[in-house]
């Protein structure tokens, strides 16, 4: 039914695309690009359940907080764990969007990307969450296919294209053609498994304690999937587990490649299996287009030169990786009438020519 009070609401309300993702959220406008990009941490006082901070101000108290507070993520492996928190960190990032324009009451129209996995029960709850927090329309997008549309390829012709999006809970894997997904598949290995490996590897080998924060650190810095040119090191810090007492050691970036080799593998493994689902001929247009790795996880030193090893086809780092799913959300918006089929419909399949509920 029509409503002149969200239509005159909607002329002034912008258009985003929303990457809600495990590790950070980010939101692109169309028209402007990315406006936020903060970690999907929310702070609250676990007695009132009264939010009291949410992005990097929360993050920042992880570990440090007193009893009464708990910084926690509302979303886990890519889907919600916590509706009314999510809810409340989405209207946070939906306003901060819209403060430029002083709107009291933002509506605006939003595609959100969710993984290729998921059930229609987490499908119904990211859109219950994204209406309650103030949107008037709600699209959503597989994450594989708006972390493609982002990172330019051309989901639309025929010419087939691959993307292994890799985020902080789950990898996605997406062979494209004509505005649909051939074949795709989901792992709930990522990013965050990544920090748990050397989180493990420290404790094993040498008896030290690590904040996840501290293994983030070190994966980003040192991290590798394939021998680095010239190796590094870099000081882990935590408590000895024998001692008690604070530690400082030094490892080397091949250690940390050995602590990561478990999930790497799997990783990789999962590119090769989709590739042995994909029909031989988009197999042969992939191996003159490549693969593309999107992602906070695609950005691994040597992850790339690992995978065209392993698939004997030229793999490479999308531009401003991490973003991809977001800005891929945001060209739809710009885009709608060409764009609109790549959204995922209510029984959980891409249609070409359809569009979402």
């Amino acid at each position: 039914m029509f409503n002149p009070i969200n239509a005159l609401l909607g002329l002034f309300s912008l258009d985003i695309g929303i990457d809600l993702g495990t590790a950070n959220t980010l939101v692109a406008v169309r028209g402007k690009g990315i406006v936020i990009n903060e970690p999907s941490w929310v702070a609250v006082d676990k007695y009132h359940r009264e939010v009291l901070a949410i992005g990097a101000e929360a993050k920042e108290m992880v570990g440090k907080t007193p009893a009464n507070i708990v910084a926690i993520r509302p979303l886990r492996d890519g889907v919600i764990s916590e509706f009314d928190i999510t809810e409340a960190m989405l209207r946070h990032f939906i306003k901060k969007a819209h403060q430029s324009l002083f709107i009291p009451l933002p509506r605006p129209r939003v595609v959100v990307g969710i993984p290729s996995g998921v059930t229609e029960v987490e499908k119904r709850a990211v859109k219950d969450a994204a209406l309650a927090a103030g949107a008037r329309e709600v699209y959503l997008i597989e994450e594989p296919m708006a972390a493609a549309i982002g990172a330019g390829l051309p989901v639309t012709e025929a010419q087939g294209s691959m993307i292994v999006d890799i985020g902080g809970g789950t990898t996605e894997v997406g062979v494209f053609a004509l505005g649909g997904i051939v074949v795709s598949k989901s792992l709930r290995i990522a990013g965050d498994e990544l920090d748990e490996d050397i989180v493990q590897y420290a404790r094993q080998k040498y008896n030290l304690a690590i904040s996840e924060r501290m293994g983030e650190r070190i994966k980003i810095n040192i991290g590798s999937a394939y021998p680095l040119p010239e190796e590094k090191v870099m000081g882990m810090r935590g408590r000895n587990l024998i001692t008690g007492l604070p530690e400082e050691i030094e490892i080397s970036s091949i250690e940390i490649r050995e602590a990561l080799s478990r999930s790497v593998n799997i990783i990789v493994d999962l590119v090769r299996d989709t590739l042995d689902e994909t029909p031989p001929e988009l197999v042969a247009d992939l191996m003159e287009t490549g693969i593309c790795l999107a992602g906070g996880g695609g950005t691994l030193k040597g992850l790339a030169e690992r995978v065209s090893e392993e698939t004997h086809i030229r793999a490479w780092v999308a531009q401003d990786a991490m973003t991809c799913v977001a800005r891929g959300a945001g060209k739809v918006l710009e885009n709608f009438d060409v764009l609109a089929k790549t959204l995922a419909t209510d029984d959980d399949r891409q249609k070409p020519g359809g569009s979402a509920s």
